[in-house]
């Protein structure tokens, strides 16, 4: 058994940009097969930067206060990614593969697990950019969704593998082509 008190542990955000109370579950409950992290969410704040899906991971958010909004779908879509909002007490679950975007829409403050399973995602594929109102796609070959790179994901990177810019710093990759390209 494993108890932790959620408000002793530290609040560390992903992006501050994005939001600023984001509490990793995971190691502190020990878990091995899914994971789970606490967000705190002011209006305006957002999960993640990107409408996204994780190709081997099902994601499951429920919200403990307030309420969240996501577009689900991609921006490719016949009609274009679907608003869906929950409330307090409701779940929502995104398939492997199913791109998604939530953030806080309201004027009062979110609370909400974010739930992945399995723990451990390989992939993780961007559609879009909401925060730059813009859709992703490779500028070389014109695929139209990307994958999330690293810095540092390869360690034996040469100058074939540095991005557009010629930085080795991340940022997306394609996975037809393998072109990348920074998001500044």
């Amino acid at each position: 058994m494993e108890r932790i008190s959620i408000g002793d542990l530290p609040a560390e955000p992903y992006d501050e940009n994005l939001h600023t109370d984001r509490r990793e579950l995971t190691e502190p409950l020990s878990l091995e097969g899914v994971s789970m992290v606490q967000y705190t969410l002011e209006p305006g704040e957002r999960f993640s930067g990107a409408a996204h899906a994780h190709p081997d991971q099902e994601e499951v958010f429920v919200v403990l206060e307030g309420e969240a909004t996501f577009e689900v779908g991609r921006a490719a879509d016949d009609d274009g990614p679907q608003r869906v909002t929950i409330e307090e007490n409701e779940a929502l679950r995104f398939a492997p593969g199913e791109f998604q975007t939530g953030w806080n829409d309201g004027d009062d403050r979110l609370v909400a697990l974010a739930l992945g399973a399995p723990r451990e995602t390989g992939d993780v594929l961007i559609d879009r950019i909401p925060v730059l109102d813009a859709a992703v796609a490779c500028p070389d070959c014109g695929r139209d969704t990307m994958r999330i790179v690293s810095a540092g994901d390869d360690a034996d990177t040469d100058a074939d593998d540095q991005d557009r810019d010629g930085d080795e710093d991340g940022g997306l990759e394609c996975p037809d082509c393998g072109s990348r390209t920074s998001v500044e």
